[in-house]
């Protein structure tokens, strides 16, 4: 067990929960007196991150909604103030990096050292080299797109691949190489859409025991509970996020609270998913 998987384990047994909640701030969007002020993304954020700490198993802050904004720095004061105030509440950086030697190196300093989250996405799309820098962080994750949520994902994820175990899926694949080989270090999850429960389950059984992190509930009308039916296994936890449908609950001052509300409501159907 590594250290995030311990982190993991902790915040579901303490939340009673398998819900992560993304912080996916737009200003556009964002409530009362703090629409289009870009400069308020970390104010916006940490009110959600204190509303929900105690509800979830993770957040996940999605990079490109600071860096658009030329709000990284808001991003590391967000991160200090999870340290602070959800220590125990691990934060995965959606940033689905994916890229070989150096310059891998380097992202790994971004998301690990720079911002010190507790695991990241990546695409795996240019293979194991690209996968290898963070592995080298010992107690860190790292979630490997799988099977995404989104329409285009068929475009690749879903072509078959002349193989001696016959003609897998490359999403089979890549949940193939996760569970065995590039997972030296017991570090790998995949990232696996909730808009897809029979591919949930497909993946599931190719890869028993990594840890999933499963968007597409809320917003994109992924099935919460066939998500939790397919995926959720006593000894493999599962990562179901939500994010536009919590954090964007209300557009008055009462964001924080309407998010609070959200965010239990869909903590519970998922808890009464799993049973």
């Amino acid at each position: 067990m590594t250290f995030f998987l311990d982190m993991l384990g902790a915040a579901e047994r303490q939340n009673q929960s398998m819900l992560c909640v993304g912080l996916d701030p737009d200003p556009a969007r964002f409530p009362g007196k703090l629409k289009g002020d870009a400069r308020r993304i970390y104010d916006f954020c940490a009110a959600i991150v204190d509303a929900t700490a105690d509800l979830v198993i993770s957040f996940k802050p999605q990079i490109a909604y600071f860096a658009a904004h030329r709000a990284e720095d808001q991003l590391e004061r967000l991160m200090a103030h999870l340290r602070r105030t959800a220590p125990q509440v691990p934060v995965i950086l959606d940033a689905k990096r994916g890229d070989i030697g150096s310059t891998a190196e380097q992202y790994a300093i971004e998301a690990f050292e720079r911002y010190g989250a507790d695991a990241v996405t990546l695409s795996p799309f240019m293979g194991f080299d690209s996968v290898a820098p963070y592995l080298k962080y010992h107690g860190k994750g790292a979630f490997l797109l799988c099977r995404t949520s989104n329409p285009g994902g068929d475009d690749l994820q879903s072509q078959r691949l002349a193989s001696v175990d016959g003609q897998p899926l490359l999403y089979e694949h890549i949940a193939r190489l996760a569970q065995g080989p590039w997972n030296l270090n017991g570090q790998l999850g995949l990232v696996v859409g909730a808009t897809y429960p029979a591919e949930i389950e497909k993946v599931r059984a190719v890869a028993p025991w990594l840890p999933l992190l499963i968007p597409g509930v809320g917003a994109q009308g992924g099935d919460a509970v066939a998500t939790v039916r397919a995926g959720w296994r006593p000894d493999a936890p599962i990562i179901v996020n939500s994010s536009r449908a919590i954090i964007y609950a209300s557009s008055g001052d009462d964001f924080a609270k309407a998010a609070r509300r959200e965010a239990l409501k869909t903590r519970d159907v998922l808890k009464a998913a799993r049973g």
